[in-house]
């Protein structure tokens, strides 16, 4: 058994939507990617005030890879060209599978511009094999109270939301048996994840500082891991984590705008398709 040891910490740089506080760890400077995870969005923390314009992710498209979007503090309504509609609140998960392609429209409810309030938000995008790419679409979108939250009796909380850990499983079923949680680590807990022989391995810190060994991945910085078995984090403030792992994908990654595929082609086919209208409609959710 190895230990997976930190080899470097990457800031997330700040690149801000209008008025809304982004983050961005990866892709970055010197950093295209981390494995199968390809981009990972940090929105806020930050407060709105009453009747606000809300978040700004109207109609768009993408095609070959999933997001999966953590809402921490506020809400988020998703809708989309398959025919997906749902509102989801703080501590809620929603994971879309885009597949061959779909639109969908990220924004905030009607209450929420109206009322305002705290807000903040992680979109992750994960990759697909190419044997994926095409599959259709797919949304599971999860409140706060399906997700287990399993205390380890060393400080830490873990929010699970795909694969195994402790015996319990997530309730979203990964189609690639990828491992995604966040975790919330009180000072002095302790936290281990095994079974990481031959994974990509993602840790971003979300508020606080993690140690693994005796190296401190700083608030907002991405962690390069080396190979292992087992990742052993320690916190000495009250720290969140997004932690996940996956098998890696050994095919080419080619990357234009919203769309994820293994050629230049297939992207040049995705532009084509969606300015046919092939990927459908998603109307904006009224609140």
């Amino acid at each position: 058994m190895t230990d997976v040891t930190l080899l470097s910490a990457h800031a997330a740089y700040r690149d801000d939507i209008g008025d809304l506080v982004t983050r961005r760890p990866v892709p970055g400077p010197g950093l295209e990617q981390i494995g199968a995870f390809l981009f990972l969005n940090h929105h806020g923390p930050q407060t709105y005030g009453a009747n606000n314009r809300g978040l700004p992710f109207g109609p768009h498209p993408h095609r070959g890879f999933e997001t999966v979007t953590f809402i921490l503090e506020g809400s988020l309504a998703h809708t989309d060209s398959a025919g997906h509609e749902s509102i989801i609140r703080a501590g809620g998960v929603q994971w879309m599978t885009a597949g061959r392609g779909i639109v969908h429209a990220e924004v905030s409810p009607a209450e929420f511009k109206r009322d305002g309030g705290p807000m903040e938000i992680l979109q992750l995008w994960v990759n697909l094999p190419a044997a994926l790419k095409m599959r259709a679409p797919r949304y599971v979108g999860l409140q706060a109270d399906a997700f287990p939250a399993l205390t380890t009796g060393e400080g830490a909380t873990l929010h699970l939301v795909s694969g195994s850990f402790a015996g319990h499983a997530g309730p979203i079923e990964s189609l690639t048996g990828v491992f995604l949680c966040w975790a919330e680590l009180a000072p002095g807990a302790t936290l281990t994840f095994d079974g990481l022989a031959g994974r990509d391995l993602f840790l971003y810190a979300v508020r606080g500082s993690v140690k693994v060994g005796d190296r401190a991945l700083p608030n907002w910085h991405l962690a390069s891991l080396s190979a292992g078995d087992t990742l052993t984090l320690h916190a000495d403030e009250p720290t969140l984590i997004l932690f996940g792992h996956a098998a890696p994908i050994d095919e080419p990654v080619v990357a234009h705008g919203p769309f994820v595929m293994n050629t230049v082609e297939e992207i040049r086919q995705a532009y084509a398709d969606y300015q046919r209208g092939t990927f459908g409609v998603a109307e904006i959710v009224a609140g």
